[in-house]
């Protein structure tokens, strides 16, 4: 009742596409100066509302995608836009949004979504949910989902430790740097889904 190679295939996929390692100073850039306790639950929101994200993607993805008369390079591209937008705001060290929206904002945008449940996780999770035939593949699917986001709970969770290592001053080289990638990241989303808007013309 659990296909091994199914499950690799799609964890070492989402592991390489929703990037723990990666998404750590991302995540510490934006909870930056909050009590421990908020950060906590922010990555816990963050990880809840991607998984929520995906999951709905996986049992209903195609039927959305085709009811709105969304493509997936649509998708990538609005996804890649917004991911620039909050990379503008750590790069520039904007800070002047109320912080209780704040706080709810990044647990659910940018973290949830793009950032953890982009394009690129949103479509492997429907292409993996399609090509599984079986019960047994189903479930090596949804396993490597759960399994996924696990490792991002406990990747974020425990890279609050940093923080008190590295203090206010480098929070703030870490926010810059976040930034810094977070745009890469967002223009390169937004050449993939031009690209294939041009290559499916």
């Amino acid at each position: 009742m659990f296909d091994s190679a199914v499950f690799g295939s799609l964890f070492l996929t989402l592991f390489v596409i929703m990037d723990p390692p990666g998404i750590t100073p991302i995540f510490l850039a934006l909870t930056s100066g909050r009590p421990a306790k908020v950060q906590r639950r922010m990555a816990w929101q963050a990880v809840a509302v991607a998984f929520g994200v995906i999951t709905v993607f996986g049992i209903l993805g195609q039927q959305i995608l085709d009811y709105l008369h969304v493509s997936v390079p649509a998708l990538m591209i609005a996804g890649g836009l917004l991911l620039l937008l909050i990379a503008l705001d750590l790069l520039t060290g904007k800070t002047d949004e109320p912080q209780q929206t704040k706080d709810v904002n990044v647990a659910l945008v940018p973290l949830g979504m793009p950032l953890l449940a982009g394009p690129g996780a949103i479509v492997s999770v429907i292409l993996a949910v399609q090509d599984a035939g079986g019960a047994a593949e189903q479930i090596s699917v949804w396993a490597a989902i759960v399994a996924m986001h696990a490792v991002l709970w406990l990747t974020m969770r425990h890279s609050l430790l940093i923080i008190r290592l590295i203090k206010d001053g480098g929070v703030v080289l870490v926010t810059r740097l976040a930034g810094m990638m977070l745009s890469a990241i967002a223009v390169q989303q937004i050449i993939n889904g031009v690209t294939q808007v041009i290559q499916g013309s």
